[in-house]
């Protein structure tokens, strides 16, 4: 049973309910599992959208490095990149909207958003020069989560797009990304700030004094001074930052956005997709539905061994080459059924009943061509055959 990919990718012919959404969306954000194929899911995703005449944004974390060069996108970039449009035609998407695409930086991130917040250069600076800022801009795990939220709402209200289709961090790090304006919210309220915050005399400068000295012997010496300076650089812009970060909030939750997960047969990946349902429903964020990647949930266009003609008299080596032949194509139809039934499983735990599966192409997509085919895969669908058993045998 043979097929090329393309053939797999030409069967679907009515809008699935990802059509809509990459139309009509201001905000898409995909969800799941390191390893599913979510960036190249997000990729096509924004891709869909152009194709659709929309201006479109991917805001990824960390592309395969051939499909970030297939792209064109910077690894160092400190803002969006258009893709070329003269790139997208010769991979069959002539006629699109635009196309732009930037690998978030946590540093590039925290930087903006300082200069946001105040148009005192001096404090820039001394934010920017702080030992503790450095620190904590630089680092990868947990920030990403963040300034996914803040890019996101940043270029939202820079109103240069028409729609923005972010890729979440792998795995479960993707909640904090989900509950980030919250914890945001919680560690600026200013009766915690100002315990940290330098006195001028009395009970408060006494305690102060207490907390430097706890502070002292934890991390050392200067460690707390640092801490001081570091918020007391900020105070001003506290405020500015709450509103902000409910803001995403709000956005996240309106009828402008939807999140859409991404899973793939794999039985730990399908694990993950149902917590990050679980969690997406608890945050009250709005989900559309799964996509099921890498399935073999669709077999038109395979050719069946039963329908191949031996003659009356076959050689013992083509005799022996289709029973082989036969043999791969139960396996074959083994998995299809298998990925039918998940692919009706996932259809029945959303309220919508949305969820499409994309072939399995054999491999990651790692060009533009292949990124515009799976685009248009994942706005058109068909239904499933009611099943994958054998044709009558021909003789």
């Amino acid at each position: 049973m043979t097929e090329r990919p393309s053939d797999h990718l030409r069967l679907r012919t009515q809008p699935s309910f990802l059509e809509p959404l990459v139309a009509n969306k201001r905000v898409v954000v995909c969800c799941g599992a390191g390893g599913v194929g979510k960036t190249t899911t997000s990729a096509a995703l924004g891709l869909a959208g152009a194709l659709a005449g929309r201006r479109v944004l991917v805001l990824t974390i960390d592309p395969a490095r051939r499909l970030a060069e297939a792209m064109g996108i910077p690894e160092t970039s400190r803002a969006p990149a258009r893709i070329d449009p003269e790139r997208l035609a010769r991979a069959g998407a002539d006629g699109a909207g635009e196309l732009h695409a930037w690998m978030l930086n946590p540093a590039v991130v925290f930087e903006g958003m300082v200069r946001r917040l105040t148009t005192d250069e001096a404090r820039v600076q001394q934010i920017l020069d702080n030992r503790l800022y450095k620190h904590i801009s630089g680092m990868v795990a947990g920030m990403q989560e963040y300034t996914a939220a803040e890019a996101l709402y940043t270029l939202y209200e820079s109103g240069a797009y028409d729609l923005i289709v972010l890729d979440t961090p792998p795995s479960r790090n993707a909640l904090e990304f989900l509950e980030a304006p919250r914890k945001l919210s919680a560690f600026l309220d200013e009766r915690i700030i100002n315990v940290f915050l330098p006195k001028k005399g009395g009970i408060l400068k006494a305690a102060s004094g207490l907390i430097e000295n706890v502070f002292t012997r934890i991390f050392g010496p200067g460690f707390y001074g640092e801490l001081q300076g570091f918020l007391d650089a900020f105070s001003g812009m506290f405020g500015s930052m709450r509103a902000h970060s409910e803001a995403v909030r709000t956005l996240l939750t309106s009828e402008e956005a939807t999140f859409v997960l991404v899973t793939s047969p794999e039985p730990s990946a399908l694990v993950e997709a149902n917590f990050f349902q679980a969690k997406i429903e608890a945050l009250g964020v709005p989900f559309a539905g799964y996509v099921l990647n890498r399935s073999w949930a669709y077999t038109r266009g395979y050719a069946s061994p039963e329908l191949i003609e031996m003659g009356d008299a076959p050689s013992p080596e083509l005799a022996s080459g289709m029973a082989k032949l036969r043999q791969l194509a139960v396996e074959e139809r083994r998995r299809a059924d298998r990925d039918r039934k998940l692919l009706t499983g996932l259809k029945s735990r959303t309220a919508s009943g949305h969820a499409l599966a994309t072939p399995h192409l054999g491999g990651a997509i790692e060009d533009l061509a292949g990124l515009v085919d799976l685009a248009r895969n994942l706005v058109q669908t068909e239904e499933l055959p009611p099943s994958s058993r054998p044709p009558p045998s021909v003789r």
